[in-house]
């Protein structure tokens, strides 16, 4: 049997895109209630509803973000 895994992906010029099963917590180890499904951090820190990207970073964040 597959054990479930996590994907994180850094989108160009956007948030990080989660899928897979995580858990999120904050400084204080509170956990986050997360979504069914993908989740998006915030990379650009405009977001209203940080850690999650609210889209506030289009056209105000470049960010590629490539691996090298």
């Amino acid at each position: 049997m597959l054990e479930p895994h996590v994907t994180i992906k850094v989108r160009d010029d956007g948030p990080l895109k989660i899928t897979g099963p995580v858990v999120l917590t904050d400084a204080d180890g509170a956990a986050f209630t997360l979504p069914d499904g993908p989740i998006a951090l915030c990379r650009c820190g405009r977001s209203a509803d940080k850690p999650f990207c609210d889209g506030s970073h289009r056209d105000a964040f470049v960010d590629a973000g490539r691996a090298r």
